[in-house]
């Protein structure tokens, strides 16, 4: 006997095996008046909502003509941190320019400063609240970065924050370790000695904690790329797969630099170049894409993500949470905003926040598709149709989420009302 089934499916999501690159995210399998069975942690029967009356279960869960997705993964966040800085947003309003805002002691530094005054259980409390809202929006697995401590105390506290919410279960959460991702103050005029200090750590971050990932900032007045293919060549001779912050905000060869390191990922590229474009569509590194980024920063210029998949890139998005750049949990909204601003299909948006995503961070074994035998991470969505999501944007769609075939989040019968 099945443990739950879901049935009445209108609209069944079942992406392909990734990475999906190119004209192959253009492909979204759906199959309709579908259902599907759990049992345990896994799926173990897809199939028609008419077979589905011949299967036996302990608890019956009614679609109602809906969307059922794979729950959604986020793969770049900087999910704990101390304080928070909405006094830099009129900063921003005024035209100051955010490595401006670096240079007097803000944003990031900011965020430091509060992250090592705050001891592990309210940061512990800060993260573990964050992520029940992204779980409310959809998502079922993320990455989380250190970032804030740039120092071996507090960035081993942020990684131990990620190692007990991992272990707690709601979500299943993939860490990085962030260490270069601003100059301290006092290394100032003294950038590689505060680098080797962070290439110093790799040892530490590899026997105390799970991060699999590091990540390096290489943007003007952080880190150069000659610096992070340093950070990055001494993280794989730790076991380390790498991470880059590339091309953000000036084209630096951030992007080329990925790939000539065989990154997972390279994460932002506004500002790659067109040979940087070529050289990702080559390779198996994901373009991981910002767009809520640029759209609370109150630029114009947006990743090219036309051009990227045109070229045959792979391409994931995520919502880049944090407290200075883009605060926000709502993966939908940036599904909406690679619609409106980066021009993306439907169907490349779900690929991208489900099974591309989940090759950015390595989850591609239990996170982004439904497959019989696979975990059981679902999303229902009180939408018509999958293309409904980035079309009525700024408002949360979900109905249920299931992680390992647990329901974790259900939306009030009360705030429930038909769409016309």
């Amino acid at each position: 006997m099945d443990d739950q089934i879901i049935e009445n499916i209108g609209c069944l999501l079942l992406p392909n095996a990734g990475p999906l690159k190119g004209e192959a995210m253009k492909e979204l399998p759906v199959r309709h008046q579908a259902a599907l069975a759990v049992k345990g942690e896994q799926v173990v029967w897809t199939g028609s909502t008419e077979e589905a009356q011949t299967r036996k279960a302990h608890q019956r869960f009614n679609a109602e003509g809906k969307v059922v997705s794979p729950g959604l993964v986020d793969p770049h966040t900087h999910l704990v941190f101390g304080g928070s800085r909405e006094e830099e947003l009129a900063l921003k309003q005024a035209g100051t320019a955010y490595l401006d805002i670096l240079k007097r002691g803000g944003g990031i530094l900011s965020t430091v400063r509060a992250t090592r005054q705050a001891d592990e259980q309210f940061l512990f409390e800060k993260a573990r609240s964050f992520a029940g809202r992204m779980a409310a929006y959809g998502v079922t697995t993320l990455e989380a970065k250190s970032g804030y401590g740039l120092d071996e105390e507090t960035e081993l506290k942020q990684l131990s924050v990620i190692d007990r919410l991992n272990n707690e279960g709601l979500l299943d959460i993939a860490a990085t370790f962030l260490g270069p991702h601003a100059i301290p103050p006092e290394f100032k005029g003294r950038e590689d000695v505060f680098l080797d200090q962070m290439i110093d750590l790799l040892p530490v971050m590899k026997e105390k904690t799970s991060a699999a990932f590091t990540d390096i900032f290489c943007e003007t007045g952080v880190f150069t790329t000659e610096q992070a293919a340093r950070f990055m060549e001494a993280s794989q001779r730790h076991g380390f797969q790498v991470k880059i912050h590339a091309d953000e905000i000036d084209p630096l060869g951030g992007t080329e630099l990925a790939v000539q390191y065989g990154a997972v990922s390279a994460d932002h590229l506004v500002a790659a170049s067109a040979e940087g474009i070529q050289q990702l569509a080559a390779s198996d590194t994901m373009a991981v894409l910002l767009p809520g980024t640029t759209f609370y920063l109150g630029k114009d210029t947006y990743a090219d993500a036309r051009r990227m998949i045109q070229a045959g890139a792979a391409v994931a998005l995520a919502t880049d949470f944090n407290p200075g750049s883009c605060v926000t949990h709502n993966l939908q909204m940036i599904m909406a905003l690679a619609a409106l601003k980066m021009k993306m299909t439907p169907e490349e948006i779900w690929n991208a926040v489900t099974v591309n995503a989940s090759h950015a961070i390595g989850m591609e074994k239990t996170a982004g598709r439904i497959t019989v035998g696979g975990q059981a991470d679902l999303v229902l969505w009180d939408i018509p149709n999958y293309k409904y999501l980035p079309y009525h944007y700024g408002v949360n769609h979900a109905r249920a989420v299931w992680k390992r075939g647990r329901l974790i989040w259900e939306r009030r019968e009360a705030d429930v009302f038909p769409i016309s």
